[in-house]
């Protein structure tokens, strides 16, 4: 197949969750025999094309007008893709399928769809109305209209949780069949050759200091500010603990003054935006990670932190509580609940053998149910889905023009013959 992906973040741009999606997926189709471009926006001083091991990227820039709002923003990086999308057909020709990351490129692959009859697969990653938990501005509305817009135009849905079916389900009005649940991966060699590294766990903590680490966006959804308030009861229990949180999000300040105000400044550390090999360093050093989502339609952090045998304490929401398994493969504790939080880690940091258990089991899941092999076949059935899908009804809709042709010359032959024998009668008369 010929694949055109669109997304607004692809490597070394990563905002969140969706470069990753996108880069793994792009690489195991590639693999798989296909051919996959994408398109995506262009930041900082990467280039405007790059053949990356066999995928073909294009990044677009924004317009130098600057744009007025985020809204604006995302419309003129649409009519950018689009251009661009139009110049690599008219060079390479049609597509088979577009696969649309999110509302943010829902317009370039609505008016592609339209011009090439080109079938949409879109993945919504996530809505806006379960971020914010609802619509409450106008900016809100507009994105929550455009995710239904998109899964309007598309022929197959694609999400990656029962839970995100079920939102979708509720709140577009889906036929239930058009969403297919295909499950995010993870590179199973990430964590190949990366050992602990004391050197490195010592600018965050001291050695006789067991690691709780938070990866992930500074973002309310994500729920640091729960784990944060967990801290004063772990400490508590365990003295000798210490917690890191890595990433950066609009947050950042509010979460500084929230551990100034408990006075455990010592005891928390900012490590910031990490990437590359640093992330991979950190997770082999950490005792327990935590992921407290209050909205989580998947939790690939959670993967990440299983395939580095890192034992997790997640949020028993979304995607996350489908991933873990309470006390079998990770710890749940209650959304939203910083006492239940502390108890799931003040058991794991007490309990080597529960641990133990726990890391080896949640690597095994990861291998078996979330490497990117599966999720690619199961992608690739989806297209072939869509495409079949698009067939159909291209066929349908000739059908219903041939008949409307062959209606439109009954009716023409039988003006003809009513004229005629109309002409006659007169003639007769005459």
């Amino acid at each position: 197949m010929k694949i055109l992906m669109l997304t607004w973040e692809y490597p070394p741009r990563v905002v969140g969750g969706i470069a990753r999606v996108v880069y793994d997926l792009s690489k195991t189709l590639l693999k798989d025999g296909h051919d996959v471009t994408v398109i995506t926006y262009r930041d900082g001083e990467t280039p405007y094309f790059e053949d990356d091991k066999g995928v073909k990227v294009y990044r677009v820039d924004n317009y130098m007008i600057n744009p007025n709002n985020f809204i604006d923003w995302v419309m003129q990086m649409n009519f950018n893709m689009l251009a661009k999308a139009n110049a690599v057909i008219a060079e390479q020709g049609k597509f088979d399928v577009i696969h649309a990351h999110d509302w943010l490129v829902a317009y370039a692959a609505k008016t592609l769809k339209n011009s090439y009859n080109i079938p949409i697969v879109s993945t919504i990653h996530a809505t806006e109305a379960g971020r914010n938990s609802g619509i409450h501005d106008e900016q809100q509305r507009y994105i929550n209209d455009t995710e239904w817009m998109l899964t309007y135009e598309s022929a197959e849905v694609i999400v990656n949780s029962n839970y995100m079916k079920n939102e979708l389900q509720k709140l577009f009005g889906l036929p239930y069949e058009k969403i297919n649940v295909v499950a995010n991966g993870v590179n199973l060699n990430l964590f190949n050759g990366i050992e602990r590294d004391y050197d490195f766990r010592r600018k965050y903590a001291m050695d006789n200091e067991r690691i709780i680490l938070f990866m992930g966006r500074l973002v309310y959804e994500k729920g640091v500010q729960h784990l944060i308030s967990a801290m004063p009861k772990i400490l508590e229990g365990y003295h000798d603990a210490k917690l890191v949180i890595c990433g950066k999000g609009g947050m950042l300040d509010e979460l500084k003054r929230q551990v100034e105000a408990m006075g455990i400044a010592n005891k928390v550390y900012f490590a910031g935006y990490m990437s590359g090999k640093d992330v991979q360093k950190m997770y082999k050093v950490a005792d327990v990670s935590v992921f407290p989502s209050t909205y989580e339609p998947f939790g690939i952090v959670a993967l990440e932190a299983m395939l580095s045998e890192n034992p997790v304490v997640v949020s028993d929401i979304g995607g996350l509580n489908e991933i873990v398994e309470h006390r079998a493969n990770g710890m749940k504790a209650y959304c939203g609940n910083p006492n239940s939080l502390a108890d799931s880690i003040l058991e794991l940091l007490y309990d080597h053998k529960l641990c133990s258990e726990i890391t080896k089991k949640a690597k095994n899941k990861v291998r078996n149910q979330y490497n990117w092999s599966k999720i690619a076949q199961d992608t690739h059935f989806t297209y072939q889905k869509a495409i079949c899908q698009s067939m159909a009804e291209k066929q349908k809709r000739e059908l219903e023009q041939e008949r409307a042709r062959k209606t439109k010359k009954a009716k023409n032959t039988e003006k003809e013959i009513t004229n005629l024998l109309s002409f006659k009668k007169r003639q007769a008369y005459a």
